[in-house]
């Protein structure tokens, strides 16, 4: 009875702490639009990891969440693709990093635009939505500054089947 007792109390303070860290560490942001099809779909809501980025680098592929439009500071979400550093080329859809193709599995809807190269400065990012045929991205209004990311989104929580 009493190693029952403890199991139960060590399940609920596990479970306090759990909801601590979430409460700080989480947010969630409500999906509008469908530039992350097929992998993000509107109406989604989706988990967001605050921390990840004080601890480890953004990384190529990684989708983040970010403030975008300052007077709005809407959040979008978009994948990683350039780095600060980076050549990044859009041509005819294809993406080239460096002057090497990026390989994009997770690209299911392509278009033919182009954008011209740009090399990604020191703190900031080069963003594209994987459906890019309705995706509002850095080929329209340039790089990701480091400051405006809010953090990784990691999975979709609503509606339930996405879990």
């Amino acid at each position: 009875m009493a190693r029952t007792r403890t199991v139960v109390s060590l399940s609920a303070q596990l479970l306090v702490l759990v909801v601590i860290a979430a409460a700080f560490f989480m947010r969630t942001s409500p999906v509008d639009g469908l530039s992350m099809e097929p992998r993000v779909h509107a109406g989604e809501i989706v988990l967001i990891n605050t921390l990840s980025y004080r601890f480890g680098p953004v990384r190529r592929g990684d989708v983040v969440a970010f403030r975008h439009d300052a007077p709005t500071a809407e959040t979008y979400i978009k994948r990683i693709v350039g780095l600060p550093g980076e050549r990044i080329e859009v041509r005819e859809g294809v993406v080239f990093v460096n002057g090497r193709e990026l390989a994009e599995p997770y690209v299911q809807f392509r278009d033919k635009r182009s954008a011209p190269v740009l090399t990604v400065p020191p703190r900031a990012y080069y963003v594209l939505g994987d459906n890019r045929a309705d995706s509002d991205d850095s080929r329209n209004w340039g790089v990701l500054h480091d400051t405006d990311v809010v953090g990784k989104a990691l999975v979709g929580i609503w509606p339930p089947r996405k879990l």
